[in-house]
Protein backbone atom coordinates (compact mmCIF):
# COMPACT_ATOMS: atom_id res chain seq x y z
CA UNK A 1 0.00 0.00 0.00
CA UNK A 2 2.87 2.44 -0.72
CA UNK A 3 1.28 4.32 -3.13
CA UNK A 4 2.09 8.33 -3.62
CA UNK A 5 -1.07 9.72 -2.52
CA UNK A 6 0.40 7.25 1.59
CA UNK A 7 3.57 8.29 1.35
CA UNK A 8 1.82 11.65 1.74
CA UNK A 9 -0.23 11.32 4.63
CA UNK A 10 3.20 8.96 5.95
CA UNK A 11 4.71 12.56 6.45
CA UNK A 12 1.74 13.79 8.63
CA UNK A 13 -0.86 12.55 10.98
CA UNK A 14 -3.04 10.19 8.89
CA UNK A 15 -5.49 10.98 10.95
CA UNK A 16 -6.39 14.69 10.14
CA UNK A 17 -6.76 13.86 6.54
CA UNK A 18 -8.69 11.25 7.23
CA UNK A 19 -11.51 11.99 9.63
CA UNK A 20 -12.24 15.31 8.07
CA UNK A 21 -13.42 13.50 4.55
CA UNK A 22 -17.05 12.97 6.53
CA UNK A 23 -20.05 14.22 8.66
CA UNK A 24 -21.44 14.08 12.57
CA UNK A 25 -25.01 13.00 12.44
CA UNK A 26 -25.88 15.17 15.09
CA UNK A 27 -25.41 19.19 13.06
CA UNK A 28 -27.68 21.28 13.18
CA UNK A 29 -29.64 22.71 10.30
CA UNK A 30 -27.32 24.91 9.05
CA UNK A 31 -24.63 23.28 9.77
CA UNK A 32 -26.35 20.35 6.76
CA UNK A 33 -26.24 22.87 4.46
CA UNK A 34 -23.06 23.92 4.67
CA UNK A 35 -20.36 21.43 4.33
CA UNK A 36 -17.34 23.15 5.56
CA UNK A 37 -18.87 23.96 9.04
CA UNK A 38 -19.51 20.07 8.90
CA UNK A 39 -15.93 19.15 8.41
CA UNK A 40 -15.15 21.72 10.95
CA UNK A 41 -17.60 20.18 13.15
CA UNK A 42 -16.76 16.38 12.82
CA UNK A 43 -12.92 17.39 13.49
CA UNK A 44 -13.79 18.91 17.05
CA UNK A 45 -16.06 15.92 17.97
CA UNK A 46 -14.24 13.06 16.78
CA UNK A 47 -11.04 14.65 18.14
CA UNK A 48 -12.87 15.23 21.77
CA UNK A 49 -14.27 11.23 21.28
CA UNK A 50 -10.90 9.75 21.09
CA UNK A 51 -9.52 11.83 23.81
CA UNK A 52 -11.96 11.00 26.18
CA UNK A 53 -12.03 7.52 25.25
CA UNK A 54 -8.24 6.77 25.38
CA UNK A 55 -8.36 4.79 28.21
CA UNK A 56 -10.99 2.58 26.39
CA UNK A 57 -8.77 2.49 23.20
CA UNK A 58 -5.15 1.88 24.68
CA UNK A 59 -6.76 -1.69 26.37
CA UNK A 60 -9.00 -2.53 23.21
CA UNK A 61 -7.36 -0.81 20.59
CA UNK A 62 -10.20 -2.04 18.24
CA UNK A 63 -12.38 0.53 19.81
CA UNK A 64 -11.30 2.74 17.03
CA UNK A 65 -13.05 0.75 14.54
CA UNK A 66 -16.23 1.02 16.20
CA UNK A 67 -16.11 4.73 16.84
CA UNK A 68 -15.28 5.33 12.85
CA UNK A 69 -18.49 3.42 12.44
CA UNK A 70 -20.41 4.60 14.65
CA UNK A 71 -19.10 8.35 13.90
CA UNK A 72 -17.73 8.33 9.99
CA UNK A 73 -19.25 5.55 7.98
CA UNK A 74 -22.90 6.42 7.51
CA UNK A 75 -21.61 9.69 6.14
CA UNK A 76 -19.24 8.45 3.69
CA UNK A 77 -20.80 7.68 0.27
CA UNK A 78 -18.29 4.58 0.24
CA UNK A 79 -20.46 3.20 -2.71
CA UNK A 80 -20.11 5.88 -5.10
CA UNK A 81 -16.07 5.95 -4.16
CA UNK A 82 -15.96 2.55 -4.83
CA UNK A 83 -17.53 2.41 -7.94
CA UNK A 84 -15.31 5.28 -8.58
CA UNK A 85 -12.26 3.12 -7.90
CA UNK A 86 -13.50 0.35 -10.60
CA UNK A 87 -13.60 2.99 -13.17
CA UNK A 88 -13.46 1.31 -16.39
CA UNK A 89 -13.62 -1.92 -15.23
CA UNK A 90 -17.26 -1.67 -13.51
CA UNK A 91 -18.73 -2.68 -16.77
CA UNK A 92 -16.18 -5.93 -17.08
CA UNK A 93 -16.30 -7.02 -13.64
CA UNK A 94 -19.13 -10.05 -12.74
CA UNK A 95 -22.05 -8.03 -11.36
CA UNK A 96 -22.07 -10.86 -8.50
CA UNK A 97 -18.93 -9.46 -7.37
CA UNK A 98 -19.85 -6.11 -6.85
CA UNK A 99 -21.69 -6.02 -3.84
CA UNK A 100 -18.86 -7.87 -2.25
CA UNK A 101 -16.18 -5.68 -3.69
CA UNK A 102 -18.66 -2.49 -2.14
CA UNK A 103 -18.35 -4.47 1.27
CA UNK A 104 -14.60 -5.17 1.00
CA UNK A 105 -14.16 -1.39 0.30
CA UNK A 106 -15.94 -0.49 3.19
CA UNK A 107 -14.13 -2.58 5.38
CA UNK A 108 -10.70 -1.49 3.64
CA UNK A 109 -11.50 2.49 4.48
CA UNK A 110 -12.31 1.40 7.93
CA UNK A 111 -8.84 -0.45 8.69
CA UNK A 112 -7.07 2.82 6.97
CA UNK A 113 -9.29 5.27 8.61
CA UNK A 114 -7.81 3.12 11.96
CA UNK A 115 -4.33 3.25 11.10
CA UNK A 116 -4.78 7.17 10.93
CA UNK A 117 -6.86 7.26 14.21
CA UNK A 118 -3.93 5.56 15.67
CA UNK A 119 -1.27 7.59 14.64
CA UNK A 120 -3.05 11.12 16.02
CA UNK A 121 -0.78 13.87 16.38
CA UNK A 122 -3.29 17.04 16.84
CA UNK A 123 -1.98 18.99 14.09
CA UNK A 124 -4.22 21.92 13.43
CA UNK A 125 -6.48 22.14 10.86
CA UNK A 126 -7.20 25.30 8.53
CA UNK A 127 -9.85 25.85 6.04
CA UNK A 128 -9.61 27.88 3.04
CA UNK A 129 -13.07 30.51 2.95
CA UNK A 130 -15.40 28.92 0.15
CA UNK A 131 -18.79 30.29 -1.39
CA UNK A 132 -21.37 27.78 -0.62
CA UNK A 133 -24.05 27.81 -3.48
CA UNK A 134 -27.30 25.98 -2.43
CA UNK A 135 -27.66 24.71 -6.22
CA UNK A 136 -24.58 23.11 -6.58
CA UNK A 137 -24.37 19.43 -6.81
CA UNK A 138 -20.70 18.86 -5.81
CA UNK A 139 -18.17 21.24 -4.77
CA UNK A 140 -14.78 20.75 -3.32
CA UNK A 141 -13.74 22.29 0.24
CA UNK A 142 -9.84 23.65 0.56
CA UNK A 143 -8.11 23.36 3.95
CA UNK A 144 -4.13 23.57 5.32
CA UNK A 145 -2.86 20.81 7.74
CA UNK A 146 -0.16 22.98 9.76
CA UNK A 147 2.36 21.28 12.00
CA UNK A 148 5.33 22.95 13.65
CA UNK A 149 7.93 22.52 12.02
CA UNK A 150 6.82 20.61 8.84
CA UNK A 151 5.72 22.40 5.93
CA UNK A 152 2.11 22.69 5.21
CA UNK A 153 -0.02 19.70 3.43
CA UNK A 154 -2.66 21.49 1.09
CA UNK A 155 -5.54 19.11 0.91
CA UNK A 156 -8.84 19.58 -0.83
CA UNK A 157 -11.71 17.29 0.15
CA UNK A 158 -14.16 16.37 -3.08
CA UNK A 159 -18.40 16.04 -2.27
CA UNK A 160 -21.22 15.62 -3.54
CA UNK A 161 -25.34 16.18 -2.82
CA UNK A 162 -27.57 12.79 -2.28
CA UNK A 163 -30.14 13.63 -4.83
CA UNK A 164 -32.71 11.88 -2.52
CA UNK A 165 -31.77 13.57 0.11
CA UNK A 166 -30.40 16.72 -0.24
CA UNK A 167 -27.52 15.48 2.79
CA UNK A 168 -23.57 16.34 1.53
CA UNK A 169 -21.20 13.63 1.61
CA UNK A 170 -17.84 12.89 0.93
CA UNK A 171 -16.10 10.68 -1.71
CA UNK A 172 -12.81 11.64 -2.37
CA UNK A 173 -9.66 13.72 -0.74
CA UNK A 174 -6.67 14.92 -2.50
CA UNK A 175 -3.56 15.96 -0.70
CA UNK A 176 -0.96 17.97 -2.55
CA UNK A 177 -2.67 17.06 -5.70
CA UNK A 178 -2.95 13.39 -5.29
CA UNK A 179 -6.34 12.03 -5.48
CA UNK A 180 -7.20 8.87 -2.81
CA UNK A 181 -9.38 7.41 -5.40
CA UNK A 182 -7.23 7.45 -8.21
CA UNK A 183 -4.15 6.32 -6.51
CA UNK A 184 -6.21 2.95 -5.29
CA UNK A 185 -7.56 3.09 -8.91
CA UNK A 186 -4.35 2.91 -10.19
CA UNK A 187 -2.85 0.00 -7.64
CA UNK A 188 -5.85 -1.90 -8.00
CA UNK A 189 -6.61 -1.84 -12.35
CA UNK A 190 -4.06 -4.02 -12.93
CA UNK A 191 -4.76 -6.52 -10.63
CA UNK A 192 -7.89 -6.79 -11.89
CA UNK A 193 -6.59 -7.06 -15.26
CA UNK A 194 -4.43 -9.72 -14.80
CA UNK A 195 -6.17 -11.72 -11.75
CA UNK A 196 -9.78 -10.47 -11.41
CA UNK A 197 -11.75 -8.49 -8.80
CA UNK A 198 -11.54 -11.46 -6.44
CA UNK A 199 -7.78 -10.52 -6.37
CA UNK A 200 -8.32 -7.04 -5.62
CA UNK A 201 -11.25 -8.36 -2.79
CA UNK A 202 -8.31 -10.97 -1.25
CA UNK A 203 -6.04 -8.01 -0.87
CA UNK A 204 -8.99 -5.82 0.96
CA UNK A 205 -9.82 -8.83 2.86
CA UNK A 206 -5.95 -9.05 4.30
CA UNK A 207 -5.68 -5.64 5.73
CA UNK A 208 -9.08 -5.69 6.98
CA UNK A 209 -8.12 -9.30 8.85
CA UNK A 210 -5.11 -7.51 10.24
CA UNK A 211 -4.84 -6.41 14.40
CA UNK A 212 -4.91 -2.36 15.30
CA UNK A 213 -1.68 -1.44 17.22
CA UNK A 214 -1.74 2.06 19.21
CA UNK A 215 1.27 3.59 20.81
CA UNK A 216 1.22 2.91 24.57
CA UNK A 217 2.47 6.33 25.58
CA UNK A 218 0.78 8.99 23.74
Amino acid sequence: MNTPFFKIIKNVSQITLFLVTTFVASASAVEQKDPQLLLEKVTNTTFSRIEQEQQIIQSNPDHLRAIIEQELMPHIDYKFAAFKVLGKHFRSVPKARIPEFVEEFRQYLISNFAVALASYGGQELIFEPVKYDDSAKSMTVKAIIREASRPDIHINFKLRKNKKTQEWKTYDLVAEGISLLSSKQSEFAPMIRQDGIQAVIDVMKQQNSEPLTVAVNR
